[in-house]
């Protein structure tokens, strides 16, 4: 049925609500209230748009930084909207303009696709499991910018965080040259100091011929965090050439302002986990929005934004819980504003951290709001919150001359419906399926409300007539898309293993 990759994903639920230390609404940027002058800054998360660097809805000035990109010297020019980055600087007293004096990427992992699972929006890569959802950003040189133009073989370079359990969420894919040496930064595993061998996951390496970095002990031991970099060998191992020790190490100094975002990776209680590898402790003044202390958990997505004590733990002046973008909206812009963008009739509002990538022709590498016009033909990955529909991702392409709408049927009026506000005709030849399975209008029509659909068709001025429609698997409204993978051993613990 599809044309191209849909992502079918849990409804989203959660208000924008902050709670605690007086219950205001947190912005982007850091609060520098209160503070003379400029103060350190260290902030960790994705690109969203360039024109200076933007990370986590912070303006990094770079005209001064250096670059290292996957250890080696490199410049802005080497990075990619959706990579994750770790930038030191100085922040404003205004909280939201910064300067960068250093800008550190490192891939998760580079190598082969070993397998692809289209339908599972899942690859595997050098034997890590790397999971595509809504905020997954591809070079511009994958056709189709999905899952659907990658094939096994394909040498990609992956960005993104590691979960609890070790699975790769996926923050940028970019394609790679064939060749060359291949790496992965993972947990050690099954050791065998006589055969000079240890697991990452499902990847098998040989350390025999390896210069080892960095080691406490001089040897990789079980459970700790390591880059191997190597070739492949003759069973599917990884033959390494070095292998670094990774402390984990932000530079973080006692005072830094710090902004941190990714999923909790370790979590023993509401005042003691770790957001991407980082120790965080909350107190009675840490405000919370988008949920509250009960609902942090293994695998959650978050930004802590707080201060650095002498411990090197991050104390949590707010925590964000991230909503992924759920609801799918492409086609032509009507109207642009200030903070917003309007396509179907229905506002979109755009914040501080709204990923932007241009995929036009133009393909310009500095791309933002302003740089849209009426008639540009956007993808938005956007969510519903309180009713205001906020993008996550704005993505221009080039005209395809079919709009596709993807979200929760909120009413039924036969053979019309609606999402998100937006009405869906449907006519004698419009394909109807339920999961998967072809259906006719009647049986689509009793299935459909409060249902997650995916529509593609044309766009008349008032309503979508729908060339193809499906509704998928039903979801519990309680459901974390980000906790899927939270209890892969099935015995209730909320861990995978």
């Amino acid at each position: 049925m599809k044309t191209r990759q849909l992502l079918s994903l849990a409804p989203s639920t959660a208000l924008l609500v902050a709670c605690g230390g007086g219950g205001e609404s947190i912005t982007a940027g850091i609060d520098a209230g209160g503070k003379d002058g400029r103060v350190g800054i260290v902030s960790k998360g994705r690109i969203s748009r360039f024109g200076s660097v933007v990370v986590n809805g912070i303006v990094f000035d770079t005209a001064g930084a250096t670059f290292t990109i996957d250890g080696a010297a490199g410049s802005e020019s080497d990075l990619a909207v959706g990579q994750i980055v770790v930038v030191r600087g100085t922040i404003e007293e205004d909280g939201t303009n910064a300067t960068a004096e250093t800008v550190v990427y490192d891939d998760v992992v580079e190598g082969p696709i070993g397998a692809i699972d289209v339908s599972g929006n899942k690859l595997t890569v050098l034997g890590q499991t790397v999971v595509i959802d809504s905020e997954t950003s591809f070079d511009d040189d994958i056709d189709t910018g999905s899952i659907s133009g990658l094939a096994a073989g394909d040498v990609v370079e992956i960005s993104g965080f590691v979960d609890a359990n070790g699975n790769i969420v996926a923050s940028h894919i970019g394609l790679e040259a064939a060749g060359g040496d291949f790496d992965v930064t993972g947990v050690v595993d099954n050791v065998d100091s006589a055969a000079f061998t240890f697991e990452i996951n499902d990847l098998l390496v040989d350390y025999s011929s390896a210069t080892l970095d960095g080691f406490p002990n001089g040897q990789p031991e079980n459970g700790q965090t390591v880059e191997a970099t190597g070739t492949i060998g003759g069973n599917g191992e990884l033959v390494a050439t070095t292998v670094e020790f990774e402390d984990g190490d932000l530079g973080f100094e006692d005072g830094d302002e710090a902004e941190i975002s990714g999923l909790i990776t370790r979590f023993a209680s509401a005042s003691d986990f770790d957001v991407d590898g980082v120790p965080v402790t909350t107190d009675a003044s840490t405000e919370f929005e988008g949920g509250t202390s009960a609902d942090l958990a293994l695998n959650r997505r978050v930004e802590v934004e707080g201060v650095v004590n002498a411990s090197g733990v991050l104390v949590a002046d707010s925590i964000e819980f991230e909503q992924e973008g759920d609801l799918e909206i492409s086609g032509l812009i009507e109207s642009v504003g200030s903070d917003s963008i309007t396509v179907f009739d229905v506002t979109i509002s755009v914040t501080a951290k709204t990923i932007f990538d241009d995929q036009s022709g133009e393909d310009l590498p500095q791309f933002d709001l302003t740089d849209l016009s009426i008639g540009d033909y956007v993808d938005v990955n956007a969510f519903d919150s309180a009713g205001t529909i906020v993008a996550t991702r704005i993505e221009r392409d080039d005209d395809g001359g079919e709009v596709n709408l993807s979200g929760i049927v909120e009413a039924v009026d036969e053979p019309q419906f609606t999402i998100i506000g937006i009405d869906v005709s449907t006519d004698s030849e419009t394909e109807f399926e339920i999961d998967g399975s072809e259906v006719g209008a009647g049986e689509f029509f009793a299935q459909a409300l409060n249902r997650f659909a995916e529509v593609s068709g044309t766009w008349n001025g008032l309503a979508i007539e729908a060339d193809e429609v499906g509704i998928e698997e039903e979801f519990d409204s309680d459901d974390d898309a980000d906790n899927d993978d939270d209890d892969d051993d099935g015995d209730g613990d909320g861990q995978g293993g």
